[in-house]
């Protein structure tokens, strides 16, 4: 069996889906996109590919240290991102091939169902505190949240002050039994970090996520040292080598992404890395349907799995979601805050393929947000 066809589908609201086929008609499906930078990724993904023709496509480790290190200049988000939908691909292959799921190949489930938690927006208490109680009627034990918008390089104590409304509005709604993350999204500088956390600490989150930016990792180790609140990142880290620092300075909880970290092949070893250290995986998933199923498989398959980020429903995916590219939806059915262990081979979906070459016909070009201070400089989305 050999490697004939990959092809790239770059799908609204504001994702890349590539397709590999082989020469005995087995597909697989991968999900390779930084959000804002689809059609760079789309053009690695080619470059790559280059690499994957005439293969045999259950060679999946041989491929990933080839596409990682075959090249003289190496990492980053892009060809991290790139190879990561390769390698879901292929994983989505093997499995077929075997006719069993990918959490089987990488050593069977550990658990029966995967916890997941929703995302909620707002800019005000009130709305926070409405979006927390939807979610939990609709049966979600868990809840994410921004902790605030944009903020000044030292936040004011008037910032500091809305940051709480929040955060004490959305925990009065959800009571002490279910669990509050917060969302710093690299937004909160190091000089406000520790007064922010600590102004938190009443609310007893179950992490802070990005408390800083990747740029100033050098300062988590002292962040987590002043802090209760388990501290989690890794949406901009891409590969085990750039989380072993923060292993090190203590951070507590991994957030790799499935579609950004390597794929399959590097979430798996980035959690055993962490379990290492007795740090917890909860892989950040904002994306598609394959980036889900990609980093369920992973869940199922690691003991110190703690919680799976989701997107249906989620700002970002407006006129297009999830649902709309898989041909069964109740794969996605959620069960008491739970999605239930796949049994299907592969990564367990079925996408629509005409549904999906569809909207590549109409294609995206999102773009991260600009913001800026009053006074007209950058600030950070």
């Amino acid at each position: 069996m050999k490697i004939d066809r990959i092809e790239t589908f770059l799908v609204p609201p504001r994702w890349l889906f590539c397709r590999v086929q082989t020469d005995e008609g087995v597909v697989g499906w991968g999900e390779p996109v930084v959000e804002g930078s689809a059609e760079t990724v789309r053009t690695a993904v080619d470059q790559l590919a280059e690499m994957l023709m005439g293969q045999d496509p259950l060679r999946i480790e041989d491929h990933w240290q080839t596409m990682t290190r075959g090249t003289f200049y190496r990492g980053g988000a892009v060809f991290a991102s790139a190879v990561a939908g390769l390698d879901q691909a292929l994983w989505d292959i093997a499995g077929k091939v075997r006719g069993a799921p990918v959490h089987e190949l990488l050593g069977g489930p550990v658990r029966d169902r995967v916890r997941v938690y929703s995302w909620i927006g707002g800019d005000e208490p009130s709305e926070v505190s409405d979006a927390a109680r939807e979610q939990m009627e609709r049966g979600f034990t868990a809840i994410k949240m921004n902790a605030s918008g944009r903020l000044p390089p030292i936040a004011s104590a008037h910032d500091v002050a809305e940051v709480v409304a929040r955060a004490e509005a959305v925990r009065d709604v959800l009571g002490p039994a279910a669990d509050l993350a917060i969302d710093f999204h690299g937004r909160v500088s190091p000089a406000s970090a520790p007064r922010i956390l600590a102004a938190l600490e009443p609310y007893a989150p179950m992490f802070v996520e990005e408390p800083l930016l990747p740029e100033h990792g050098a300062l988590i180790k002292s962040l987590a040292a002043r802090t209760t609140i388990p501290l989690a990142l890794g949406e901009r880290l891409y590969s085990r080598a750039e989380f072993l620092p923060m292993l090190d300075a203590g951070v507590a909880v991994l957030q790799p992404d499935t579609s950004h970290a390597g794929g399959i092949s590097e979430l798996r070893r980035i959690a055993a890395l962490a379990e290492t250290f007795g740090a917890l995986l909860a892989p950040h998933s904002p994306l598609g349907p394959i980036a889900l199923a990609a980093s369920l498989q992973v869940d199922f398959a690691t003991p110190n799995f703690l919680i799976q980020e989701q997107s249906l429903g989620i700002h970002y995916n407006v006129g297009n979601d999830l649902l709309d590219y898989v041909v069964d939806r109740t794969v996605f059915d959620f069960v008491d805050g739970h999605l239930l262990r796949p049994t299907r081979p592969g990564l367990g979906i079925e996408i629509d393929e005409e549904a999906v070459r569809q909207a590549d016909r109409t294609g995206h070009a999102w773009r991260t947000p600009q913001w800026r201070l009053p006074d007209g400089t950058f600030a950070e989305w």
